[in-house]
């Protein structure tokens, strides 16, 4: 934190954990100093939180905007996708007070340093939980398509049942971040402070566990009933579909996988404190840093993989882009040269695996 002694006992918040500026470790019988972790945040995180915080907002405020000016809500995967791009909005604005608090330390108050936090642990749950809805919706759609389609205004009235019990569900797993959050008034800074070990790696747990292989295993069996069914189809540009299928696939590993990764190691640490090294634990906060700030980007991702590669948002966005006069000049080359996929990728797959 800008101006702040190397020699202080600072404790820096990520957003999702604490990584704390001290520590303590017996070969410097009690304190590590950690002043490179600190100026490490300073220029890092940032610059970084900033530009995801412009790049995410643009692209999910788009798919807001399309849903209202069109009021296309139509199927399931249209209300988790509405639901999804609120969430992104809702965490990207928390990370410009974090960006702010790389820099010169929490000035918020104490109020805004729970609310702050607890807002992340909202939107990160019902983010996930809300990809793991889209998984199974595309499943039904396409697998169990007969019925989907018999069903079609009863699932769209279970979809929006689902997103208000997945915000309820991530609204009763954020609590804890509101209560134990705090701000240091004396060291500026905001930080979850759980009363013992077993609670903090339980926390940890949970958001492994809620925040990664719950949507890693409904994503992989879903998916992978999806591909086989499409490996069976006929007439159908299938090979491109199951490009998008792993992309997906993909980019959520990538993305989640070593941030959860360093998280199973805290919660392992928080039980049996088995990192006692000083340089070990800075490296880790460091890795911590990283690792997160990747796992931020899903949300730059979602409207690109969810919405934007559906033929039904591209025309739309053409169409509105059209209407401000942003593409006049471009519209009729466009729309002859783009060849869409048949009729059985927008009805059967709900128009988000067609390119």
């Amino acid at each position: 934190m800008a101006g702040a002694d190397d020699d202080q006992d600072l404790t820096f918040p990520t957003i999702t954990s604490t990584v704390e500026y001290y520590d303590y470790d017996e070969e410097s019988s009690g304190m590590c100093r950690k002043s490179e972790v600190r100026q490490f945040a300073q220029y890092f995180l940032p610059p970084f939180y900033f530009s995801v915080f412009v790049l995410g907002f643009v692209g999910n405020v788009l798919v807001v905007v399309l849903y209202a000016y069109y009021k296309r809500i139509k199927t399931m995967t249209d209300v988790y996708l509405l639901n999804l791009a609120i969430a992104d909005i809702l965490f990207l604005c928390t990370l410009p007070f974090w960006a702010l608090n790389a820099i010169s330390g929490w000035i918020f108050g104490n109020f805004m340093c729970k609310t702050a936090n607890s807002i992340y642990k909202i939107n990160f749950f019902s983010c996930i939980l809300l990809l793991s809805c889209i998984s199974i919706d595309r499943y039904i759609a396409i697998v169990k398509a007969v019925k989907a389609r018999a069903l079609k205004k009863k699932m769209l009235l279970q979809s929006k049942l689902t997103s208000l019990i997945v915000w309820v569900i991530a609204v009763l797993l954020s609590l804890p971040e509101f209560c134990f959050s705090l701000q240091d008034e004396v060291q500026r800074s905001c930080f979850t402070d759980y009363p013992e070990k077993n609670l903090k790696a339980t926390g940890f747990a949970v958001q492994v566990a809620a925040g990664f292989f719950l949507p890693f295993t409904v994503m992989t069996v879903c998916y992978s009933m999806i591909v086989w069914k499409l490996l069976r189809a006929r007439n159908f540009q299938k090979h491109r579909a199951i490009k998008v299928i792993g992309a997906v696939v993909a980019v959520f590993v990538l993305s989640q996988l070593p941030y959860n990764s360093i998280m199973i190691m805290k919660a392992m640490d928080a039980i049996n404190i088995t990192i006692t090294d000083c340089q070990t634990v800075k490296n880790l906060d460091i890795a911590t840093q990283i690792t997160q700030c990747i796992a931020f980007l899903h949300s730059c991702l979602n409207p690109l993989l969810y919405a934007f590669i559906g033929v039904k948002f591209r025309k739309d966005l053409l169409k509105i882009m059209k209407d401000i006069g942003c593409v006049r000049t471009l519209t009729k080359p466009q729309q002859n040269s783009c060849k869409f996929s048949p009729d059985y990728s927008e009805s059967e797959m709900t128009g988000t695996f067609s390119l």
